[in-house]
């Protein structure tokens, strides 16, 4: 990328932006605010400020509008001049999140991350999820034991790697459990370090990429991850050849078998699209095909549109993350379903925790998990009467009050 002899940033890739708008309904924090300085296009006419000098990187509207974005890269599909907003939001961040302006919290989580120890660590919950599981009787897929071996399997890539998401090791283990029971060809060394997303989505993307490197040259082959915002990441650096999105591997590798199951019937499921795997790879129609395979598969009218996660975003900005999930509640609620898929572990907490809030009977479940249970025939539950959704409309000013700091999308 290309940059002016004056300018932090890469001015071929700023030149790009005409203007045009078209950008303004697809983002979501323009849709809060109406304000144009928080939709894509204003955010670019910041950075140009930024690159000819008149404003300085700790100017506060240039602060907070860098933190307000959810870097869900909605702009970018429906951009007719191709403009790669993600790449300049991550070096935007990288000018702007200098000193005290970067998070605490994001401070934490990168050196995290960081150090391959603490990220072995994380893994220590999936570990005893096995000891308790297997002195249990349960069959569970480990790294050298695959479990439920399906004879319609197609074993068509050989090699191929499992890569354990860092926080999702701690947070959900179940979730690699089942992309292994789902397909146990995979492998999954154990010296796996951190992809590098968190640091390149949040004000680091040098970081990001390097270690993004370096887990490609740990996990040599194909890679597979159950998190979306990391498939995207990855690619990025190592090329769409080199990593698949766990949808994408089992729509070539896997066929779907069983019905998963609600009183006795077909489950109504819905989706939650990583924004990152729809947005940035253009990955969305395999996972909906393998819905559609094992339940009645039900489109919802946001579903492709950010949830507010938005990788450490739901943690950095509660009340504008809250505001952007409590119409996907609604939807939810209103096309009665029961059950609620994610593609990214950040994605699976965010509806998790907002559906409880919201008391609503409706599972959130990451797809290894779904069509695990599908191949099981598994019913997940009996009829239920659905009562009003305790939701809480926040205002579109309510980010006012929230520490700055945000980070990429799922």
């Amino acid at each position: 990328m290309r940059r002016t002899s004056n300018g932090p940033l890469p001015d071929d890739l700023l030149s790009t932006c005409v203007s045009c708008g078209f950008c303004l309904p697809a983002c979501p924090t323009y849709n809060l605010t109406g304000d144009e300085r928080s939709s894509p296009r204003g955010r670019i006419n910041l950075m140009r400020a930024l690159q000819e000098g008149t404003l300085t990187a700790d100017d506060p509207t240039m602060i907070e509008e860098s933190s307000f974005c959810m870097g869900c890269r909605a702009c970018e599909p429906v951009c007719p001049a191709g403009v790669q907003y993600g790449h300049l939001l991550e070096q935007w961040r990288h000018e702007v999140w200098q000193g005290d302006h970067k998070p605490v919290l994001v401070r934490l989580l990168t050196a995290i991350v960081t150090h391959r120890r603490l990220v072995h660590l994380l893994g220590v919950p999936r570990l005893l999820r096995h000891l308790v599981t297997s002195r249990g009787g349960r069959q569970v897929a480990t790294a050298g034991e695959p479990a439920d071996r399906s004879p319609a399997r197609d074993a068509t890539r050989p090699g191929a790697q499992l890569m354990l998401g860092c926080f999702e090791r701690a947070l959900f283990p179940a979730v690699s459990d089942a992309a292994q029971a789902l397909a146990p060809e995979l492998e999954v060394p154990a010296p796996q370090g951190c992809c590098g997303a968190l640091h390149a989505h949040n004000a680091d993307p040098e970081r990001g990429s390097a270690m993004a490197e370096r887990l490609g040259s740990e996990l040599p082959g194909l890679i597979v991850t159950t998190a979306g915002g990391c498939a995207a990441h990855l690619a990025s650096v190592l090329g769409e050849e080199r990593v698949l999105e766990l949808s994408q591997y089992l729509s070539t590798a896997w066929r779907p078998t069983g019905h998963l199951l609600f009183g006795g019937r077909r489950a109504r499921v819905a989706l939650q699209d990583s924004c990152h795997l729809r947005n940035g790879l253009g990955v969305w129609r395999e996972p909906r095909d393998l819905i559609a395979a094992v339940a009645d598969y039900v489109e919802l009218p946001g579903a492709a549109t950010c949830c507010g996660a938005a990788g450490t975003y739901s943690l950095l900005r509660p009340a504008d993350s809250r505001a952007v999930l409590a119409p996907k509640l609604e939807a939810l609620e209103e096309a009665n379903v029961d059950v609620v898929v994610a593609l990214n572990p950040g994605c699976l907490r965010q509806l998790r925790s907002g559906l409880a809030r919201a008391g609503s009977p409706i599972t959130a479940m990451h797809l290894a998990e779904l069509l695990l249970a599908a191949r099981q025939n598994r019913d997940i539950g009996a009829p239920h009467r659905k009562g009003p959704l305790r939701l809480l409309r926040r205002g579109s000013r309510g980010r006012q009050a929230q520490p700055r700091g945000g980070t990429g999308a799922g």
